[in-house]
């Protein structure tokens, strides 16, 4: 007899997520992504793909998964989304930082927030104090327990997609998890 062990988001959607598409959508895909990984740069055009074709029936969600070991800059880039979330400005500084992987130190964090309009004497500020640091390692923790160990991990109503993230295999697993 062989039992299959199938990892599940331990963590439920709610309110604290950074939240893309309706509540009531048939989908819920969630991404644990790091923004200095290559792989999490391959796989944001394909979500944007996805957001696009699927429209309504898709509601995305964002957590934060950095692999600070391999990619020096990735916490600080996660906190510095975080930062921006505060201020209704979440979404646009992911797309920034997935768009500009290559330039993630903290001038390019601080350039990226006053392109938002966010204050960047306040955004500075906040960035040196790691005011984000513990909503950051609370995705990370939650990813740990819901069995993420790379980057990017995606669920699909909850149960971790363990197959590749190019755009038909997300689709079709997508189409069965319905």
């Amino acid at each position: 007899m062989r039992t299959e062990w199938v990892a599940k988001l331990a963590l439920l959607v709610s309110e604290r997520d950074h939240i893309q598409g309706p509540k009531a959508a048939s989908i819920t895909l969630v991404e644990y992504g790091d923004y200095e990984c290559p792989y999490c740069g391959q796989a944001y055009p394909v979500v944007k793909e996805l957001q696009e074709r699927l429209g309504d029936r898709l509601r995305f969600v964002f957590r934060n998964f950095p692999l600070s070991t391999m990619h020096p800059h990735a916490e600080q880039a996660a906190e510095a989304a975080e930062m921006a979330g505060a201020h209704g400005k979440f979404w646009e500084m992911h797309d920034a930082l997935y768009e500009n992987q290559e330039a993630l130190d903290d001038e390019d964090l601080v350039k990226y927030a006053a392109a938002l309009g966010l204050d960047r004497s306040r955004f500075t500020n906040e960035l040196a104090k790691h005011t984000k640091a513990a909503r950051v390692r609370e995705d990370f923790m939650s990813g740990a327990r819901s069995g993420v160990n790379g980057t990017p991990t995606f669920f699909i109503n909850g149960v971790r997609h363990d197959d590749s993230f190019d755009l038909d295999t997300l689709l079709k697993a997508m189409e069965a998890a319905l």
